[in-house]
């Protein structure tokens, strides 16, 4: 009888509790009741910045729907979306990081590292809950050797990987709460 009240009490008991809770996960880490947010939509994002390539605009906008759509249930759609997106890339700075002395005197020294740095302001709006609605800029820098790669060479790929962590860090702060 002992063992049927451990059983009880340790398992059965636990289980019973439980089954009256409400939990809810995502494996994408989202916050989404999808009975309430069943769409969102991005607008145009244009770089602001200056520089850059010039479809570097339309980059981003459709590298941010392609992570929503392959991250959430979310169905995209042109405009008023229960989440929206819009915004612009408003910085996009190359920087030297570290300088290498020449060794030649009348020579000027050079840059060692150089540093890419990118920033997208983005307005979020969320329909069902607008204490949520946010305006935030997200910023992200990689850095290369000019001594053994051109930024020709290397330009695309610093910027995929630059929008890849800021948007990252837009879910993140949009729909994952984090």
């Amino acid at each position: 009888m002992s063992k049927l009240k451990l059983i009880f009490g340790y398992i059965i008991c636990p289980l019973l509790l439980l089954s009256g809770c409400k939990v809810e996960y995502s494996f994408t880490g989202t916050t989404l009741d999808y009975n309430v947010t069943k769409t969102f939509s991005v607008a145009n994002f244009f770089n602001d910045s200056g520089g850059g390539p010039a479809n570097m605009g339309q980059n981003f906008t459709e590298s941010l729907k392609d992570y929503f759509q392959r991250n959430t249930q979310l169905e995209l759609v042109q405009n008023n979306g229960d989440l929206q997106f819009e915004g612009a890339i408003t910085r996009y700075t190359l920087t030297p990081q570290a300088t290498v002395s020449s060794r030649d005197s009348n020579l000027p020294d050079r840059a060692g590292q150089m540093r890419l740095t990118i920033a997208v302001e983005v307005n979020y709006m969320n329909l069902a809950n607008e204490e949520e609605d946010t305006k935030k800029t997200f910023s992200f820098y990689q850095d290369y050797d000019p001594r053994t790669t051109s930024m020709l060479e290397i330009e695309s790929t610093l910027i995929d990987t630059i929008f890849e962590n800021i948007i990252q860090d837009i879910f993140t702060s949009t729909v994952a709460n984090w």
